[in-house]
């Protein structure tokens, strides 16, 4: 068993982060918000955040992992900052130098985020999840500030107020990497599958959420109370996902939510309550996907968490391309894709044990 203290430690570690990272999407969908309200950038725009935020995640975090002494975090917020002094009194060249700043401190902190929550966790996936989730948050209180006239330094200033809560959770992160190996209780895979596969499939189910994240049938969304509930469920399913893993186990959770998701969300089309119970169970894989790739890269989780970035953009990119415009069509998809990713998740997950003594 561990004890109390550090156990509140790890959980405060992610609380730390579920700051962060709310601060981190308020900051930057308030800006990517005000950037489209030009026609010309009204899809370039997004397009370009998705690339810049999501893919050198990756690379980021593969420095993070060999060179953890540096303050990727607290870089973060200041470039990203930085980026919204910018927007506000348009120092740098170019109109849209800013958002390249934003997209790099998003980066950081999203990075940073992940290598302290899954070290601190002793192979919880509640930790991660609670940090994740916080994004959700930040993304619909960002896009309702951008529509107010609040000035963009005054966000600015908001995201700075996330520092010290990176140099605490910094604090967590050493007294978690006084073990040789931090991640080493990440043992989700299925040990029978090569590692390549495994980081292939999880990768692909990314895909696939990413994908299935702008297709769910939504029809009932009309306003901005009906928005901001979406979003917020969403956060609460991506959280709720973590800890439902750790107390009934990884496969069984990621079994129970795609399965429990497709009728809920093709039933609730015109149905908000209905949609959102769908929502909810359909948020809940983000943290399974994350632990399979790190079971198989355990001293790399910056790394690990870079392809589950890059999974989101890639399936996410088609959109501002190609979509069904049918209600048919756009849920046979879905039901296809949900298929294959359950079959994926059964082949590559190792199945459930005993709960974990140290919960």
């Amino acid at each position: 068993m561990r004890s109390g203290k550090s156990i509140t430690r790890n959980l405060g570690a992610a609380w730390l982060y579920f700051y962060i990272h709310f601060a981190t999407e308020v900051i930057c969908f308030f800006s990517l918000t005000r950037l489209t309200g030009d026609s010309v950038w009204l899809w370039v725009a997004p397009f370009v955040y998705d690339a810049l935020a999501f893919v050198p995640q990756g690379i980021v975090g593969r420095i993070s992992d060999r060179f953890p002494k540096i303050p990727v975090s607290v870089i973060g917020i200041i470039l990203m900052a930085l980026a919204g002094a910018d927007f506000a009194l348009g120092i740098l060249p170019g109109k849209y130098t800013a958002l390249v700043i934003l997209c790099l401190g998003n980066v950081c902190t999203h990075v940073n985020g992940a290598e302290v929550t899954l070290r601190c966790s002793d192979g919880r996936l509640s930790h991660s999840a609670i940090f994740v989730s916080g994004g959700s948050f930040g993304v619909i209180t960002g896009r309702l500030l951008a529509d107010t006239f609040l000035p963009a330094w005054v966000v600015s200033l908001f995201v700075l107020t996330a520092i010290p809560f990176a140099l605490l959770a910094e604090y967590y992160r050493k007294d978690a990497d006084k073990l040789e190996n931090p991640c080493e209780k990440f043992n989700y895979n299925n040990p029978k599958i090569p590692a390549g596969i495994v980081i292939l499939t999880a990768t692909l189910i990314v895909i696939v959420r990413g994908y299935m994240g702008y297709g769910i049938p939504t029809s009932w969304k009309k306003t901005v109370f009906q928005t901001v509930l979406l979003y917020v469920t969403m956060g609460c399913g991506k959280a709720l996902g973590g800890v439902f893993a750790d107390l009934f186990g990884v496969r069984k959770t990621a079994v129970f939510s795609m399965v429990c998701a497709l009728p809920f969300l093709f039933a609730g089309d015109n149905i908000m309550a209905v949609s959102l119970i769908g929502v909810m169970f359909f948020s809940m894989t983000m943290s399974i996907t994350l632990a399979l790739i790190v079971s198989v890269l355990q001293k790399s989780p910056g790394l690990a968490f870079g392809f589950t970035t890059t999974g989101l953009f890639l399936g996410t990119a088609p959109i501002f391309f190609f979509k069904f415009t049918t209600a048919f069509a756009n849920c046979a998809v879905i039901a296809i894709l949900t298929v294959l990713c359950l079959a994926g998740v059964l082949i590559i997950t190792r199945k459930d044990g005993k709960k974990n003594e140290q919960l």
